[in-house]
């Protein structure tokens, strides 16, 4: 895991994704991210891994080990995996070379992406999201030192 960072998610079922980097995998930084997203009480779908231990007392948890399946009924995390799917494909076949600095903004943009896409409930077409990204961004503004990681640096 050394070269490797650190991405989180949760979506919810029939809602919006959202997907953060975090500093590490353990249980201690996984859980206030999952309590910041998620209402307590909800239902709680996660695969078997280690940090999501002990969510049961806040949340309705259910796990599907992918060892044994993917699909329990209700429980399986197939739509967050389908969200990480078309992540690395924009990566691997869009952007080719991330950097880990840079990394969040790639995720929000395909957090945004996957939150508008065009579904039988939200029929959206690349017209609508164009207009909608750029009633989001009006009157904002973006240095190259932002983009860079420089801000307060002086030019040479």
């Amino acid at each position: 895991m050394k070269d490797k960072t650190v991405v989180f998610g949760v979506l919810e079922r029939g809602g919006e994704v959202r997907a953060t980097v975090l500093p590490n995998r353990r249980l201690e930084t996984v859980h206030p991210e999952i309590k910041k997203h998620v209402q307590a009480g909800a239902a709680l779908y996660t695969d078997e891994w280690v940090a999501y231990r002990g969510l049961q007392g806040d949340y309705a948890h259910k796990v599907v080990d992918h060892a044994v399946q993917y699909v329990d009924g209700r429980v399986h995390t197939n739509g967050l995996e389908n969200f990480w799917s078309l992540l690395k494909r924009g990566i691997s076949g869009t952007y080719v070379s991330v950097e880990p600095f840079h990394l969040f903004r790639y995720l929000d943009e395909q957090a945004y992406r996957y939150n508008n896409r065009a579904t039988k409930d939200n029929p959206l077409n690349d017209a609508d999201r164009f207009h909608l990204a750029m009633t989001q961004i009006a009157g904002r503004r973006l240095t190259f030192a932002e983009v860079t990681g420089k801000v307060g640096e002086t030019p040479f």
